[in-house]
């Protein structure tokens, strides 16, 4: 029975240099979402028959996202490789946007805290658009799995 879903995300601990408490509870959220419902369907792991679940590990090398899909024992299915180039710019804004909530939550008022927030979550839907966009022809997900994995592709660019 097809179940195109991923049931177990793996960041490559090596790409990542630093977190504070507020990334780290982040990606703690992001992934627990993410388990919890999405939609992932990589198109040659289902063609070649494998309809999930999916285990997935994220990476980043060489100015590069490596996704790699495995079958829920762990067999290497496929492993996706996406140009980061056109991520930069929502990476930094998303960073800097977080950064200006995280101080806000600490010191603002609610108007000003939901003013960022709302900012900060047009970063985050423009950011998971483009990653649907770059995703075409290779995954079929969603809007609230390309959101989550947004947020882990940041967790993974976070330099200290």
């Amino acid at each position: 029975m097809a179940d195109p879903r991923i049931i177990h995300i793996e960041l490559d601990e090596a790409t990542i240099l630093w977190r504070n408490a507020d990334i780290e509870q982040e990606r703690r959220i992001a992934i627990f979402d993410l388990i919890e419902e999405n939609l992932f369907k990589p198109s040659r792991a289902w063609e070649a028959g494998h309809e999930g679940p999916y285990r997935l590990k994220l990476a980043v090398d060489d100015g590069r996202l490596l996704l790699e899909v495995a079958d829920q024992d762990g067999q290497l299915l496929e492993q996706l490789i996406l140009g980061l180039g056109r991520f930069r710019r929502p990476i930094r804004e998303y960073f800097a946007i977080c950064d200006s909530y995280y101080q806000a939550i600490r010191k603002a008022t609610a108007a000003e805290i939901e003013t960022i927030d709302m900012a900060r979550r047009g970063v985050h839907n423009e950011a998971a658009e483009l990653l649907l966009e770059r995703l075409e022809g290779k995954v079929e997900t969603d809007f609230a799995t390309a959101r989550r994995l947004f947020t882990l592709i940041c967790v993974l660019h976070i330099r200290g």
